[in-house]
């Protein structure tokens, strides 16, 4: 079984930066690319950002220049730094991973539960 376990959501004002992280763990064979998705009340859960796990990025281009997204292959963890925050990045954020699991045989994308980030004053 994995699991992916997010920390790091809070409340921070507009201007604010935040850390989020996620780490994977269980029967994890390899893990291709990890990355953050965001949910907003009302709206369709959207991409943030994503990365490959030779280091390649993708974002959004309502984050490009203020997040970054990184990740430690050897902790199984994939981090987003959110710098300049705006109330319109208010969301519950879930981490996701592309994986190989056990033996390798078999793969799926794996979804953490979610951790809410609010940005307001």
């Amino acid at each position: 079984q994995v699991q992916l376990v997010e920390s790091g959501g809070g409340l921070v004002q507009p201007g604010g930066s935040l850390r989020l992280s996620c780490a994977a763990s269980g029967s994890i064979f390899s893990i291709n690319a990890m990355g953050w998705y965001r949910q907003a009340p009302g709206k369709e859960r959207e991409l943030v950002a994503a990365i490959t796990s030779g280091g390649t990025t993708n974002y959004a281009d309502s984050v490009k220049g203020r997040f970054t997204i990184s990740r430690d292959n050897a902790k199984n963890a994939v981090y987003l730094q959110m710098n300049s925050l705006k109330p319109e990045d208010t969301a519950v954020y879930y981490c996701n991973a592309d994986l190989l699991y056990g033996t390798g045989g078999g793969g799926r994308r794996y979804w953490g539960q979610g951790t809410q980030v609010t940005v307001s004053s």
